[in-house]
């Protein structure tokens, strides 16, 4: 009783929330970027949020605490200096400046107009509706598994409800509301992620008997011989930790800013919050093999690591925490979602449709038109989410590789190198998505970090090799780009 009234007052502040950013959202700016007036400890969170959902902590860290023991926490360090302080630090004044010179919203938007492509924006928009809006619909399912198990209601309703709520703050409110209770939803996560920790480690005997017993547990039950590579493990930190730079949904984060002084306190907040996030996701999971002796099993007899951290805390949480640790799961979840839909929405009604159906379109009409997208898009990851469509599970598994390896090198290098063309961004994205789908294959997905971390990495090489004998951007556009002529 105290989970269910816990969640409604959850959901009533979510849509109340929505109702006041509906008030301030008077632009198409004020709707994806919030007018580029969010301050640092809002973006900070907003972008830590966005970062961690519940594929880290009902699935994620479960398989790799299992897997790896205390290693994994080498993939919460690297999420926190890398993901985190260091793509604020590199990124985030270079990209607030020249998205601001060129008046771009999105990343389609900033890839046409850096390098004077025409159908650079349509490329783009398509990829980003082809893999995120899949990833979308798995984070639901996710939730919806989640709440099935803890509220005994049916998997449709608890995935009509979290719909229905996402769905109402975001097409009210749009980047105003996201932010807010990204901030709100932030705190719940690192307040009941400490909380769990602590609790969890007093059932294990204290911290100094968990760190002695989890080496030695790990090691009886994943055999030297049976545990994954350090290959796969140095591709897991790169791919989590360097792919959130060419991810759009994150680096929107940093378009959004009030202004290029609050990136410094932005950076080491969002550090602090990746640190603790993440070290308890995957300290959490770790701690698995003292509550377990073997992973559970599903109805097939396999391996079943998605219900290792939900049922090793149902089973010794009190009620009350664990209704606070469901809500920390659904924070961090409803934040992803939100921004993910916000993303595949904006590139059909921004990049799409405005930038090339309709570029008249009046500022209300377009504000109007993403809201109905944002609905449209949420409706479409529930079907998604609802039926199991062979083809759909695959876009999922490839989505971050997939995102990542097409516009890490073609957005860094627009950021920072004048000399990077039009023809040398187009292969470099043809490059990622080849060299991610074509290894996901050929190795599988148990390998899919390697593949990932392989396309984030080649177009680095691709994208300048090509540019060195084709035509670069104009000069003006270059100029405007860099802020060397106004």
């Amino acid at each position: 009783m105290f989970a269910i009234i816990l969640l409604c007052v959850f959901f009533a502040f979510m849509i109340g929330v929505g109702v006041w950013g509906m008030r301030r959202t008077t632009s198409l700016n004020d709707f994806f970027l919030g007018g580029r007036s969010i301050g640092p400890w809002v973006s900070a969170v907003a972008y830590g949020t966005t970062y961690f959902s519940a594929v880290l902590f009902i699935g994620f860290a479960g398989k790799l605490g299992w897997a790896y023991g205390l290693n994994a926490l080498w993939i919460a360090a690297g999420n926190a200096v890398f993901g985190s302080l260091m793509a604020w630090l590199v990124l985030g004044k270079r990209t607030r400046r020249m998205t601001k010179n060129l008046d771009v919203m999105t990343m389609p938007e900033f890839l046409q107009e850096r390098y004077d492509g025409k159908y650079l924006k349509i490329i783009s928009a398509l990829i980003i509706f082809v893999f995120l809006l899949p990833y979308s619909a798995s984070v639901f399912k996710g939730l919806g598994y989640l709440f099935e198990a803890n509220f005994n209601i049916s998997f449709d309703t608890a995935l009509l409800i979290m719909i229905g709520i996402t769905g109402l703050y975001l097409v009210l409110g749009g980047y105003f509301a996201i932010a807010f209770t990204d901030f709100v939803q932030g705190i719940i996560m690192i307040g009941g992620s400490m909380v769990m920790v602590y609790l969890l480690v007093q059932k294990g005997g204290g911290l100094s008997e968990v760190l002695e017993a989890i080496p030695v547990k790990h090691l009886l039950h994943v055999p030297i011989e049976k545990q994954p590579g350090t290959l796969l493990l140095c591709a897991l930190v790169f791919m989590t930790s360097f792919g959130t730079w060419g991810l759009p949904q994150m680096v929107q984060k940093f378009y959004a800013i009030k202004d290029e002084s609050v990136i410094t306190k932005a950076a080491l907040a969002t550090c602090v919050f990746a640190l603790i996030i993440g070290f308890a996701a995957y300290f959490t999971g770790s701690m698995s093999h003292l509550f377990y002796d073997a992973p559970p099993l599903s109805p097939s007899g396999a391996a079943n690591f998605d219900r290792l951290i939900p049922d090793m805390l149902k089973n010794n949480l009190p009620e009350a925490l664990m209704a606070l640790i469901l809500l920390l799961v659904l924070s961090a979840s409803m934040s992803t979602l939100s921004s993910l839909v916000l993303v595949s929405a904006s590139a059909v009604a921004i990049d799409l449709y405005k930038g090339h159906v309709n570029p008249e379109i009046s500022n209300k009409a377009s504000v109007r038109l993403i809201r109905v997208l944002s609905a449209l898009f949420i409706v479409i990851s529930y079907v998604i989410a609802r039926y199991d469509f062979d083809i759909i599970i695959t876009l999922m598994s490839l989505s971050w590789g997939a995102v990542a390896g097409a516009f890490m090198a073609p957005y860094l290098y627009g950021l920072f190198w004048k000399g990077a063309t039009k023809a040398g961004v187009k292969a470099g994205m043809a490059t990622g998505l080849v060299v991610n789908i074509g290894l996901f294959f050929i190795l599988g997905p148990a390998k899919s970090p390697i593949a990932s971390s392989a396309a984030m990495i080649a177009p680095f090489a691709i994208v300048p090799l090509v540019s060195l004998f084709t035509r670069p951007p104009a000069a003006r556009t270059i100029e405007l780009a860099f802020g060397e002529k106004r």
